[in-house]
């Protein structure tokens, strides 16, 4: 179902105008950042890159398929109604979480969305990633070769920059593995590159470890996106 049919009943109504505009300059700093685009109700539309914001707008270059399709005439584009989203992303160098919201319309490039009313909500020290909590049997491996040595852990929560894993080995901050878990019902295994962040002990005899995803395709962000978006009970952070 396409986005515009799906929200453009409401665009009016819930357009975004009346909170207190964001400064141009800060939210030049957010140039380039990846974000989560989500309708107006939690859901998650798509993954993109935050570019060129300026006047309280910017545009959004998609590069998640999901849920929504942009296959539509040029010459529509003009009686579209622009749609309320929120936008969550990560500045690296401030390591903090950045709340927006605007309104969102098409362009005729295909993939590249406009925003306008460009608000910065909220700016948190966390994460903006949502996180699943699980309890699943996994294994971390020091390749990814196939006669690799697997050691059994568990993976504690997910999210689509990094995981929480729990087992008796001993790693160290700035260690690196592969962590391998059946997530999305498939026979094939999914396997990431991992770097430890946090190192926590429990007891004695095990570890929990905070994990970083490296080297993370754009399919494997989608589906671990998609994984915990249809997990996780929808919520605001507005």
């Amino acid at each position: 179902m396409r986005l515009f049919e799906r929200f453009g009943k409401k665009s009016e109504k819930d357009t975004p105008g009346n909170k207190k505009l964001s400064d141009t300059r800060e939210l030049e700093l957010y140039s380039g950042m990846r974000v989560l685009v989500e309708g107006s109700e939690g859901n998650l539309l798509f993954i993109a890159r935050l570019q060129d914001p300026r006047s309280h707008m910017a545009e959004l270059f998609q590069y998640s398929e999901m849920e929504i399709s942009q296959d539509m005439d040029p010459e529509a584009l003009p009686k579209t109604a622009p749609v309320p989203v929120r936008i969550r992303g990560y500045n690296d160098n401030t390591r903090k979480a950045i709340f927006m919201e605007g309104a969102m319309s098409p362009t005729s490039q295909k993939h590249i969305w406009q925003i306008e009313d460009l608000n910065i909500t909220a700016i948190e020290n966390e994460r903006s990633d949502p996180r699943l909590d699980m309890d699943l049997d996994a294994a971390v491996m020091s390749s990814n070769e196939t006669d690799a040595e697997e050691r059994a852990c568990k993976l504690l929560n997910l999210s689509i920059g990094g995981a929480g894993i729990s087992l008796a080995h001993r790693y160290y901050k700035g260690d690196k593995f592969f962590l391998k878990a059946r997530l999305f019902g498939e026979k094939k295994a999914f396997v990431v590159y991992c770097e430890v962040l946090r190192v926590m002990q429990t007891d004695t005899a095990q570890f929990e470890y905070g994990c970083q995803f490296l080297e993370l395709t754009e399919t494997s962000q989608e589906q671990i996106a998609r994984f915990i978006a249809q997990a996780t009970p929808q919520t605001s952070h507005f």
